[in-house]
């Protein structure tokens, strides 16, 4: 069901714990699939839309100190900061698909997803900060964890198995 058919009989949905539940997981869904994929490629030279540049010369337009290595509520939830993303979010209605669609956003841009890491936001909002995460660099640090993460892991494997050969 698109957001179009969701919105045009939301009040005849009300609190559907099946709809919830299947925003739920598409949300997860897309939560993974995004950190496989800033943590395996150098995220400075993603592009996450077509319109990756617009959006991050408006976002730091409107948005000129957020600082969006770490994030916290009151930067996206306070009445201020709800209008003022409000504002920003309607000005790509037009280009982004499901523009007001709900989704998570990492706090901090060095952890994963986790309860106590992730927010609700809304796409246009999630698009603006990891693009802008992505352009000033500091999604790279997933990579280099990874990397790292794998040579231990490499050696961990090497010495267990030289090891097994010496036993």
């Amino acid at each position: 069901m698109s957001s179009d058919e969701l919105s045009g009989k939301y009040d005849d949905l009300g609190n559907s714990s099946g709809i919830e539940m299947s925003w739920a997981m598409k949300a997860m869904d897309h939560a993974t699939v995004h950190y496989n994929l800033i943590s395996s490629v150098d995220a400075s030279r993603l592009r996450l839309t077509q319109t990756d540049d617009k959006i991050y010369q408006q976002f730091r337009a409107q948005f000129p100190d957020l600082n969006t290595a770490l994030l916290i509520e009151d930067d996206l939830k306070t009445p201020e900061a709800k209008e003022k993303w409000r504002n920003f979010c309607e000005s790509f209605k037009e280009e982004i698909a499901d523009y007001n669609m709900g989704t998570l956003l990492r706090l901090n841009c060095e952890g994963d997803y986790t309860p106590e890491n992730t927010t609700l936001s809304i796409r246009t909002q999630f698009l603006a900060i990891e693009i802008a995460r992505n352009k000033e660099g500091l999604n790279s640090c997933l990579l280099r964890n990874k990397s790292l993460q794998d040579v231990v892991k490499n050696q961990q494997t090497d010495k267990e198995e030289a090891d097994t050969r010496n036993s």
